[in-house]
């Protein structure tokens, strides 16, 4: 498979792995008027770096995002942006943190686009579910590179499309070549788990079902009944057909579609079509639209079906009274990927947030479908509260005045965060001004305890209990004041009752009993902090 190379890239590889992992401080909790319609409240917008972010949502959600949705930078030379992530090479240090845009053009801004997406891009794949799908916003800039850069991380078998969409429907008249008018959208996928994804059905595509002949089954269409293959490759399937007027039918070059016994079933049951005169050369099979499904998506969005760039614009002003986010993208194209690759209670990440279009997008199709989709944005720049998490907060509410354009509330509510301390410090200890808490939830996830094992603080065995499945016992013997100690008076202290595990794993800054006990009793102990396992 074609791999891409680029300056820098063996300096992220395994970038994501260096990351701190930081705790999330609660700031804000942000719910709907009693009067609001109900929608989804278990949702999070996070301000912070979002590489150390998406590191630090891994405990709680690695493979648990349903579908991510991203708009990045497109790197067009206008952003300004820097790469500013804490790499330790002192030979990239002054080069990514050069200017990326015209006024610090070096001919090396793909290179450090692809460095700053690589590592994001490896824990977007971890946090995404094995049934997962992601859904990336570019231009042509950085479309190509993208492509070949994500077809190493996720796999080329698990590209799905390149969708073309049309974000706006005038030209310019000041181009001197072409002129844009569409964005790209890379889809892909976590695993095959994703075998088949089927959208609603628009009504252009219904419009092609009719009912000439007052058939009482409703409105329906027809398709081929000739196979693509000829009679030599599919003798199985050639045969001979009787027609309404008594007219004997046989393909000259190709086979059938169905077998005999199924042709037979099709006449039985009405569903042959001749023509309105019964005198069509070969038949055709009705399909009715009582019994079609979903459709399966095309890779070309047209605005009047997605929306455009103007229109997200318009949706900016008519919340905040003026155009203050330049690059938003409108809520109907968010809506169509939701309806493509959720159910109603999937769970939704955006990690570069940007308007917070995405969770406008969700809280939308869950007012209209009662769905509970949940939602994570995450934004790195400053105006993650006073754009980002205000954006929500007035859809939640509703906006708009008295004027007719006024949107009713769409109810629900969500938690804000700032990224917080690591949980080690820098000589490697635990840092203990995260709380115990955090600390618990980071032994928890790197002891891969499933969810449904995950024990709280208040439990009838021990505070110090992590999780208990009949076959293992997880515990924490820690205190931030004082050292602990796993021997015969802790182990006595225990109150499992009738549900002791087989074994059990401890936690503690030493141990007093010996080797041989604590294999005679299935007990692993773990020194504190030398033996928490680090991302």
């Amino acid at each position: 498979m074609p791999t891409l190379h680029w300056i820098g890239k063996d300096k992220v590889v395994n970038h994501h792995h260096e990351v701190p992992y930081r705790v999330l401080n609660l700031e804000e909790q942000v719910r709907a008027p009693a009067e609001a319609p109900e929608n989804s409240v278990d949702n999070k917008i996070i301000h912070g770096d979002n590489l150390e972010v998406l590191k630090s949502l891994l405990p709680e959600y690695e493979s648990q995002v349903d579908c991510i949705y991203i708009d990045p930078p497109y790197n067009t030379g206008n952003e300004g942006w820097v790469y500013n992530d804490n790499l330790k090479d002192p030979k990239l240090t002054k080069w990514l943190g050069a200017v990326v845009g015209k006024e610090g053009e070096d001919l090396s801004r793909h290179d450090k686009w692809l460095c700053m997406m690589y590592p994001r891009m490896k824990l977007l794949h971890r946090l995404l579910a094995r049934d997962g799908i992601i859904f990336i916003s570019l231009d042509d800039t950085e479309a190509a590179h993208a492509r070949v850069m994500l077809d190493e991380i996720f796999g080329y078998g698990n590209f799905l499309a390149a969708i073309a969409w049309e974000k706006r429907y005038t030209r310019s008249n000041n181009a001197k070549l072409f002129y844009s008018v569409k964005d790209t959208i890379l889809v892909y996928r976590k695993s095959a788990a994703v075998s088949e994804i089927k959208e609603g059905r628009t009504a252009s595509a219904d419009a092609n079902y009719t009912n000439p002949d007052g058939d009482e089954r409703g409105a329906w269409m027809t398709a081929s009944y000739v196979n693509p293959a000829t009679k030599a490759m599919r003798p199985k399937l050639v045969y001979k057909i009787t027609a309404p007027d008594g007219r004997i039918v046989e393909h000259p070059t190709h086979a059938w579609k169905y077998a005999e016994a199924e042709h037979l079933k099709h006449k039985a049951d009405n569903r042959l079509w001749w023509g309105q005169n019964g005198d069509a050369t070969f038949p055709r099979l009705k399909q009715f639209l009582s019994e079609a499904g979903g459709m399966v998506p095309v890779d070309l969005w047209s605005y009047e079906e997605t929306g455009t760039t103007d229109e997200a614009g318009q949706e900016i002003k008519s919340i905040f009274g003026s155009l203050v986010f330049d690059t938003p993208k409108p809520t109907r194209l968010i809506e169509r990927i939701l309806k493509i690759a959720t159910k109603p209670g999937a769970l939704i990440l955006d990690s570069f947030a940007g308007s917070g279009a995405t969770a406008h997008a969700v809280l939308k199709l869950n007012a209209a479908d009662n769905g509970n989709r949940r939602f994570i944005l995450v934004e790195t720049m400053e105006y993650a509260s006073s754009i980002t998490a205000e954006r929500v907060k007035r859809v939640i509410n509703g906006y708009g005045g008295d004027e007719s354009g006024a949107m009713p509330a769409l109810g629900g509510g969500f938690n804000y965060y700032t990224i917080g301390e690591t949980l080690f410090t820098a000589d490697g200890e635990l840092n203990d001004s995260v709380g115990t808490e955090a600390i618990r939830g980071y032994i928890a996830y790197t002891e891969g305890i499933p969810a449904e094992y995950r024990t709280p603080v208040d439990n009838p065995v021990s505070p110090h209990l992590l999780g208990l499945s009949p076959e293992m016992g997880w515990l924490f013997n820690y205190a931030p004041d004082q050292a602990t100690c796993l021997n015969m008076e802790y182990l006595s202290g225990l109150n499992f009752g009738d549900k002791k595990p087989a074994s059990a794993i401890i936690y503690a800054d030493r141990c007093l009993l010996s080797k041989a006990f604590l294999q005679d009793h299935g007990i692993i102990f773990k020194k504190i902090p030398r033996d928490v396992t680090r991302f």
